[in-house]
């Protein structure tokens, strides 16, 4: 057995096919066009048809409105001066003594919120067991309901 060296590694027969060669004549069956079909741009080196393309009608990117206000760059359009609000559950509040007041400063420093500038709203996920006065943007119904039920206040900043 010879012996094996990097220079002389093949890989075995029939494990590779030869690449086909188009455009080498008629008799081979890939002459002439080589497969490309007859004239146009797809025909030509380089050529294609961009994917916004639409056959000549107004295009979509164009038909749609342009987005205008803060939100503009985000890929879903959502109102032009939509404020959002960070959600926070009930059951995140459960690092708070009883009687506390739990404001948006109270939150980015425990770290349940990232930034000071955010606006928060509470929701009702979880369950509140001692009284908090908690003072945020928003509450939903049901966030109310369970606060009020647990002794403590909600107040809409």
């Amino acid at each position: 057995m010879a012996e094996i060296f990097l220079h002389t590694l093949r890989p075995d027969p029939g494990a590779r096919r030869e690449r086909k060669r188009v455009g080498r004549g008629e008799g081979s069956g890939w002459g002439k066009t080589a497969g490309r079909g007859n004239k146009g741009s797809k025909q030509r080196s380089g050529g294609h048809i961009s994917p916004r393309y639409e056959g000549g009608q107004m295009p979509l990117h164009m038909r749609l409105p342009k987005q205008r206000g803060p939100l503009a760059k985000t890929a879903m359009p959502i109102g032009p001066f939509r404020t959002y609000m960070t959600p926070v559950n009930l059951s995140r509040l459960a690092v708070f003594a009883p009687g506390e007041v739990v404001s948006p400063e109270s939150l980015l420093e425990k770290g349940i919120i990232k930034k000071a500038d955010e606006r928060v709203k509470i929701l009702a996920g979880g369950e509140l067991s001692h009284p908090l006065i908690i003072k945020a943007h928003g509450f939903s119904a049901a966030a109310v309901a369970k606060i009020q039920a647990a002794g403590g206040t909600a107040e809409v900043i």
